[in-house]
This record gives structure tokens, C-alpha cells and sequence, in this order.
């Protein structure tokens, strides 16, 4: 991903529920929109529960964003915060994965002196979670700052420990990010899917779970299905993106998504998999709609 999309994410983080796009032309977007209908299958296949990262669609409008999510078969606009649930729930969209609390990528669990805040921050915000219905959180570990990886997992594990009875309590899974620090989050620490796992087996709760995320466990260890077979016990969600460069996932990039998809089925998974490629077409509702049929396995 390039620097400015990474910095596009983090600016979301701190503007959950706003809006960027102030002058959208809505005949421009319902054209596409129609467009894009037009081509739709029949019916989409079911196996997969499709859903779609909003921050990388910031410039659409929220509520027209749910329009053609709905008009593409999408179930879900993940990573939203509470202003835009209502949005959400009046075109009968799901939130797959609601953003966190706490203080961002790079100050997370792994950090002691920050477990009483995170605590408190989380605490407050799981039981908005469970009351909206939704049933998973995002969390970081943070980035290592000269800490090893075996201590980072205990303090990890230390920290998330004191959220889980309110997690328990509440039905919601703590939902950690795995991420690349090689090219997009330099220095993070849950950069490796057998680490995180370390941290779910720790905290030794069912609401302790991993966010694989495709795109950046293919640059930092690839062997995605074998990764996928392994570790899916402690998966709970799964983010999309072509390698390289974190856009469309079709026939331009490395990754060949329909056997990643089939592999991820055959698990048993019936969580879902949320889109967060970039689109570089000037047509980014066409490219939503074609990473959807691409995953459709």
C-alpha cells in the first residue's frame, strides 16, 4: 500500500463516521451504481459472507456507500464507528467488524503502561458493541519499540486477559489485527499469524480471536492456505488486498483469490470477509463489485 493510503486509513481511525465527501455529484454515483447492477450474477453463491472495509471508499458519501453495497450483495460496511450504525441498520447492513477503542495501530496491548486505559477504553465501548449487535471488535498490539516478541505476547496477553470477562459477558470477540512491517506499519509487532495465535492461546478465551488479513501476511510470510489451514481455529475475520500494492485483487497482482476463498470455506468458516483493496479504477464501485464475484467461490 502506498504511504498515503496507509496514512488514509489512520485518518479514518480518528474520524469515525466522517464524511469526505462534501461536493459528491449523487447522479454520477447512482449512474455507476446502475452500471453496475446491470452486470450483476443472479445470485450470488452464499458461501462467503461478503463485506467491505469503508475507509477505502471515504470519497462515496456513507449512505450512498450502503446503496450500492446493497445493489453489489455486500452483507456488511466494516470498520465503522457508532454514528454511522444507524446507517447502516436502515439499509439493512451488518457491521462485520466495528472499530476499536484505545489509542490507534501503533499504541496497543503489547504496551503495560498503557493496559489501564486500553482497559477502560474497550470496557466502555464492547457493551455499544453488543448493543448495536454486533459481535467483534478490532484491537492492536502495537508496535514493538525494542521489545522482543516473547515479551510482547505477554504483555499482550496480560493486558486483553482483563477484557475478556466483559467480552465474555457480552458476547464480543477482541479481534487482532495482524499486519505487515515491512511495507505499510513499520516497527508493529503482530506482524506474523503464529504469533498472534501465541496471544489467543494465552488468553485462553473463545472471545480472543485473529483478523488475517491476506494482504499483508502474503508480505510478510506467505503460504496463505497452508497459513489459512493452520491457524483458522483462531481466525475470525479476514481482510482482502492485492499484493503488491493493496489494490484490486484480480488478474494484475500475485495472489490468485478464488483458491484462498475455497481454502478459507473449506475450514468452515462462516464469519466474513471484508474487501480492503484500494481500487486504482477511476470506477471504484466497479471494482468493489468485481473483488466480490472474484472471492464468490
Amino acid at each position: 500500500m502506498k504511504k498515503q493510503s496507509s496514512n488514509g486509513r489512520r485518518s479514518a481511525m480518528k474520524k469515525v463516521g466522517a464524511t469526505t465527501a462534501l461536493g459528491f455529484l449523487a447522479p454520477s454515483l447512482f449512474n455507476r451504481i446502475n452500471a453496475a447492477e446491470e452486470q450483476l450474477p443472479n445470485e450470488l453463491k452464499g458461501n462467503i459472507n461478503h463485506s467491505v472495509c469503508r475507509w477505502c471508499y471515504n470519497e462515496i458519501e456513507f449512505e450512498d456507500l450502503c446503496v450500492a453495497a446493497k445493489e453489489i450483495g455486500l452483507k456488511s460496511i466494516e470498520l465503522t464507528g457508532p454514528e454511522e450504525w444507524p446507517i447502516l441498520k436502515k439499509h439493512g447492513l451488518d457491521c462485520a467488524l466495528p472499530w476499536g477503542a484505545g489509542k490507534g495501530i501503533e499504541n496497543g496491548w503489547n504496551n503495560p503502561e498503557l493496559h489501564d486505559e486500553l482497559v477502560k477504553s474497550y470496557e466502555e465501548v464492547i457493551p455499544k458493541v453488543a448493543d448495536a449487535g454486533y459481535k467483534q471488535i478490532i484491537c492492536f498490539s502495537g508496535n514493538r519499540r525494542g521489545l522482543d516478541d516473547e515479551q510482547g505476547i505477554v504483555n499482550c496477553v496480560e493486558g486483553l486477559k482483563r477484557v475478556m470477562d466483559t467480552a465474555e459477558k457480552h458476547d464480543v470477540i477482541m479481534c487482532l489485527e495482524l499486519l505487515n512491517s515491512k511495507v505499510n506499519h513499520k516497527d508493529y509487532q503482530a506482524d506474523h499469524t503464529a504469533w498472534g495465535a501465541e496471544v489467543c492461546k494465552g488468553v485462553g478465551s473463545e472471545k480472543m480471536k485473529l483478523l488475517y488479513d491476506i494482504y499483508h501476511m502474503q508480505i510478510m510470510e506467505g503460504d496463505v492456505i497452508a497459513t489459512i489451514r493452520e491457524f483458522h481455529p483462531y481466525i475470525s475475520h479476514y481482510h482482502t488486498g492485492g499484493v503488491p500494492g493493496r489494490n484490486e485483487i484480480d488478474e494484475t497482482q500475485e495472489l490468485y483469490y478464488p483458491a484462498i476463498m475455497r481454502a478459507i470455506v473449506e475450514t468452515g468458516y462462516k464469519g466474513y470477509v471484508g474487501q480492503e483493496f484500494i481500487p486504482k479504477r477511476d470506477d471504484k464501485l466497479a471494482s468493489l463489485k468485481q473483488g466480490v464475484e472474484i472471492c464468490d467461490v
